[in-house]
């Protein structure tokens, strides 16, 4: 809470402190849904988070809304796809074997799936993340008519084709480094997140979305160029 929630409300009353209203970007979470979701998630969707940090997600979304509404600061909150393939080392979070099965496998080591196969995920690569971040920064406050809380368009894809996709680019052999072990704790959480969105504020703002999987593992390959290829 004191990360997720405390600070941010400490930075925006530091800002509102100093009555300059400045631009905000911040990213929120597709963790702030959860429950009965249609197949593809409208802008309009109500939230019901099912964690503690979607809660806390949801909570920073309603206060830079507020904020913004009474002019304190230009916010914009762009509501992030999972984002795959992300450089270092494995975390905690329930997202990360996401990027997980593809960077370990890639640089010679084995990588547990804690989910089923058919488990459908929105992602966004991180130069795509980059483009929009900046994106959303450039836009104009007269732009954002239909809110302060984006939904960022994705890429809607089942984990069995993210590893289609790694077989494709780097070869069986690395492909057999994944070793499907489902973990309830984390199936639970991530089965609870959207895998579609329609996103149509999004693009009509001009926001972008990945399109092929294989080319964001490319681009991963290419930047991080791993021990096993």
């Amino acid at each position: 809470m004191r990360i997720n929630f405390a600070a941010t409300h400490n930075l925006l009353e530091r800002i509102r402190s100093l009555g300059t209203c400045p631009k905000w970007v911040m990213t929120s979470s597709v963790a702030v849904f959860g429950g009965q979701l249609p197949e593809q998630v409208e802008d309009h969707q109500v939230w019901a988070p099912q964690s503690s940090y979607g809660t806390q997600k949801a909570m920073n979304d309603l206060l830079l809304a507020d904020y913004s509404r009474r002019g304190f600061v230009d916010g914009r909150s762009l509501r992030m796809p999972t984002i795959v393939v992300r450089p270092g080392k494995p975390n905690m979070a329930a997202s990360s074997f996401a990027s997980g099965i593809i960077r370990e496998p890639l640089n010679g080591q084995e990588s547990v799936c804690p989910v089923p196969l058919d488990t459908r995920l929105w992602l966004m690569s991180p130069a795509r993340a980059i483009a929009n971040l900046i994106h959303g920064h450039e836009l104009s406050a007269e732009q954002l008519k239909d809110g302060r809380v984006i939904h960022m368009p994705g890429l809607s894809i089942r984990v069995e084709q993210m590893i289609d996709a790694l077989r494709c680019t780097a070869g069986d052999e690395v492909a057999g480094r994944i070793r499907l072990e489902r973990k309830p704790t984390i199936e639970k959480i991530v089965g609870s997140w959207p895998g579609s969105f329609t996103a149509r504020y999004a693009k009509r703002l001009g926001f972008t979305a990945d399109h092929d999987f294989a080319d964001v593992i490319g681009q991963f390959i290419a930047e991080y160029p791993p021990q096993a290829v």
